[in-house]
């Protein structure tokens, strides 16, 4: 990394509000850097799309914000899209570092006694060919179970800001539950939408399971790439689609201290 600067916004990408912690993480390590966040609810949710949907919509959406915004990386806080589309998307635009975002299989299988490890994820993650390498990469000698939980992902994005304590530990412990069943000792949140409850996963493993994600990972990776760096600091969310901004929105920018929240279509 040099020390010229560059405004230009590194621009993270998800089907919707899911990819936001992983934004924060990366302006806490960098916090003067321009960043703007992506939710892409017209085409939400990406777990049951083919791999040819996700990487065509992705093209598109990632060539609209080239022209719009001439990003210096892009970031797909997604691991859905990731393992999907992350390949032909680099090929498609060479000129641009894009990052992507996969399970943490690597550190959940160093840190595994039983050998036994667990992803929970969409059906598309947990079933893509790029998931099995990472497993046969990092985790060769660990029986690895998978659960997919697309209705969690529905309560994050639609429920979560208006949910109870007391419901996120109970969506919680039945997953941790049905993966100690299964005799697993770590855990791999495998969708960035998890995250939002990552204390509620953590106190239901309790000190017998580990939980992992990739969040830091991903920031440090991003981090690394930048050649110069911003000095303003500037946040945006821009939601795709073309029906009213909720509410809700503007919630979930305020966690994570993002100062406006507009309609792509809105985008100067």
């Amino acid at each position: 990394m040099t020390s010229s600067m560059d405004e230009r916004p590194v621009v993270f990408i998800d089907s919707g509000v899911g990819g936001l912690p992983y934004c924060g993480e990366f302006a806490r390590i960098l916090p003067m850097e321009s960043i703007v966040y992506v939710a892409d609810r017209e085409n939400f949710p990406y777990g049951p799309k083919s791999k040819k949907e996700l990487s065509d919509l992705l093209a598109v959406l990632v060539a609209r914000l080239v022209v719009r915004m001439d990003p210096k990386l892009v970031v797909i806080a997604c691991n859905t899209a990731s393992v999907s589309a992350l390949a032909d998307l680099r090929a498609a635009f060479p000129n641009i570092s894009i990052v992507g975002t996969v399970p943490a299989v690597k550190p959940a299988a160093l840190s595994s006694k039983t050998g036994r490890i667990g992803i929970l994820a969409t059906e598309r993650t947990i079933s893509d060919q790029y998931s099995r390498h990472l497993v046969e990469r990092f985790a060769p000698e660990c029986a690895v179970e998978g659960i997919a939980a697309p209705e969690l992902v529905e309560f994050v994005e639609n429920d979560f800001i208006a949910s109870s304590r007391a419901e996120r530990e109970s969506m919680a412990s039945n997953y941790i539950e049905r993966f100690r069943a299964l005799g697993v000792d770590s855990l791999v949140l495998g969708c960035t939408h998890f995250l939002y409850l990552a204390e509620e996963f953590a106190k239901a493993a309790g000190g017998d399971m580990k939980v992992f994600d990739s969040r830091a990972g991903v920031a440090e990776r991003a981090a690394s790439l930048l050649q110069a760096r911003g000095t303003t600091g500037e946040r945006v969310l821009y939601v795709t689609g073309t029906r009213p901004l909720e509410e809700s929105w503007h919630r979930f920018a305020g966690l994570f201290r993002i100062g406006s929240c507009l309609l792509l279509d809105d985008a100067r």
